[in-house]
This record gives structure tokens, C-alpha cells and sequence, in this order.
């Protein structure tokens, strides 16, 4: 027999271990068409490669196959592979606590592997699928699987991007991490023409390739610190600095990453930096906190803080 019809009679067996929690020897060797001696020869082969099957003498014993040390390779029939790969599709924007970068990994592998008829499959699920979750910029999921290869695999990548002034422009990167604030995905990435780290919003992208140009990895800040300050600061008018009466993780959990830095200080205080394009919106955001707060720049906000506070008094019927 040659060694391409030993490997996918293995294969087989091994799809058969992953179906159901016992078989035995003479079960397992009426379904392959193969003797008692040859299943018993193919489970070695198995656990030579690292698949824990546990075998039980007498009668009612058989083969089955359990946890090991490490996870060995999965043979996925046709509806398992479109099944998960839409939920790793969904997970990968998804609000459990590292649930959507793993997700990714695992998406960008198993698509790798898809045959093309599957991947139609996929698209079509998951376009006919909608989640009740909050606000957010839908991303098209090829182009997540596009970007999270060659992040893994240290290739440039070519897309055009609409700025903040509505025109396009042709952008060549190399990029290092993708970022999920929960509403939008952002790329951190080195810009070749311009020889800088940049941050780049993905529902700006569009006619994304990876290119072949393989590029030697450099020295990067961290991916989510930078990403932070790029969309916290960055993109507006005025960048606000307010020193709180509160625990910085107090502060954290009622402003999102997306909307504001929040900087450890001293005696029970911390620093919230935060932009925006008006400094009303600024006053009242810092008030809403229920902290007590004082502004440390910029003076204009002062200024408007103190508007608000009359502006209450006088709702109030107390000005």
C-alpha cells in the first residue's frame, strides 16, 4: 500500500475518533474496510504524532480519544468549518476580554485552509446575520483576515484612505497590530512614504492587498498605548487634561479608551486627557464624571466650565 493511502486512511480514523467518544477495533475496522491488525497500527501512527487515543481491554472497551498536553491538528467536516468559522467571525468583534484578537488568529488560519466553495458559504451566513450590540463601523471580515495575515506574516500592505478631508490617498505600510476600541478597528502600522508610525481607521480603507514585499520587523511603541493616544488626541481640536478626586480605574469604567486617557497621579487623584472638537461637550463630560475635578489645561475650558455651571443654576431656578 503506498504511503498516500496509509496517510489518508489515517486520516480517516482519525475523523471517525473525533466523531463520536468510543469505538471499537472492529467497528473502527468495518469502516475503513482494513483488519483489526491495521486500525490497531494506525492508532500508533496517531499517537506517534501527538493524538492522545486511550484504548480499554474487555468487553464494552474500544478506542477513544482524549485530552493531551498540547492541541493536535482538528479534521473539521464541511458544516463544522462554515459553523466555526462564523462564530469566529462574530467573536472576533466581540466585547469578551481577549476573545477577538484569539478569534482573528484562529479565523485567519482556518480561512487559509477554506476551500473557496466554503468561503462563499461563510459570507453568505454572515451576511445574513445581524447582532444586537451597541454603536459601532461594521468591517468587512476579509478584510480583517487580510490584514491579520500580513501583520503574521511581515508583509507591506497597499490600500487607498479617505483622510478627515474626504479625499483619498495611496498608503504603503508595514504593519504591526490591529486595534479594537469595542466601536472601531484601527491599524498600527509604519508608513513608508512618510517614515512614521500611524494609525489607521480600517472602515477608511478600501482596495486593501497584501503584497509580497517582505520587511524586517522594527522597534515599535506598544500597539494599544499608541492607538489610545492617536484617537483620544490626535483627531480633535482642543485635548483637554482634567486632574480627578478618584481611583484611575473608577475613572476608566465610565470613559471609554476611545474617548479619553486616564493617568495615574498621586493622593487619591488621577488625570483624564481627552479631546474634542468643542469645549462645551469638554465641560459637561468632565461634569458628568460626579468627581470632584479641576482643569489643567486648556484655559478656554475653564472658561466654559463656568458658562455650564451657570447655565445649570439657571435651569435649576437657582441663578
Amino acid at each position: 500500500m503506498t504511503v498516500e493511502a496509509t496517510t489518508e486512511r489515517v486520516l480517516r480514523l482519525l475523523a471517525l475518533l473525533q466523531r463520536r467518544p468510543s469505538w471499537t477495533a472492529t467497528e473502527l475496522a468495518a469502516e475503513l474496510g482494513v483488519t483489526d491488525r491495521c486500525v490497531r497500527r494506525d492508532v500508533e501512527r496517531l499517537r506517534a504524532i501527538g493524538y492522545p487515543v486511550h484504548a480499554t481491554a474487555g468487553v464494552g472497551g474500544g478506542y477513544q480519544l482524549g485530552a493531551g498536553t498540547r492541541l493536535p491538528p482538528l479534521l473539521l467536516d464541511d458544516e463544522e468549518a462554515i459553523a466555526t468559522a462564523v462564530s469566529l467571525r462574530l467573536a472576533s468583534g466581540g466585547t469578551v476580554a481577549g476573545a477577538g484578537e484569539a478569534a482573528l488568529r484562529a479565523l485567519t488560519k482556518l480561512d487559509q485552509v477554506m476551500p473557496a466553495r466554503l468561503r462563499a458559504e461563510v459570507r453568505a451566513v454572515h451576511g445574513a446575520t445581524a447582532t444586537l450590540v451597541g454603536p459601532g463601523v461594521e468591517i468587512d471580515g476579509e478584510l480583517l483576515v487580510t490584514l491579520a495575515r500580513a501583520c503574521r506574516d511581515a508583509v507591506r500592505v497597499r490600500f487607498r484612505y479617505a483622510g478627515r478631508d474626504g479625499g483619498e490617498h495611496e498608503r504603503t505600510v508595514e504593519p504591526v497590530r490591529m486595534v479594537t476600541t469595542g466601536r472601531r478597528w484601527y491599524l498600527m502600522a509604519w508608513d513608508v512614504d512618510r517614515a512614521d508610525w500611524r494609525t489607521f481607521r480600517l472602515d477608511r480603507m478600501c482596495e486593501v492587498a497584501a503584497t509580497t514585499w517582505r520587511f524586517q520587523a522594527r522597534e515599535h511603541p506598544d500597539p494599544v498605548a499608541y492607538v489610545q493616544r492617536s484617537v483620544t488626541g490626535a483627531p480633535y481640536r482642543h485635548l483637554a487634561r482634567v486632574r480627578v478626586r478618584a481611583h484611575p480605574d473608577q475613572v476608566r469604567k465610565l470613559v471609554p479608551p476611545q474617548v479619553g486617557r486616564v493617568e495615574d497621579d498621586r493622593d487619591g487623584w488621577c488625570v483624564l486627557a481627552i479631546g474634542g472638537d468643542d469645549l462645551d461637550w469638554l465641560a459637561m463630560h468632565a461634569a458628568r464624571l460626579g468627581f470632584e475635578a479641576e482643569v489643567l489645561e486648556p484655559p478656554e475650558l475653564r472658561e466654559s466650565v463656568v458658562l455650564l455651571a451657570r447655565r445649570l443654576a439657571a435651569m435649576a431656578g437657582t441663578g
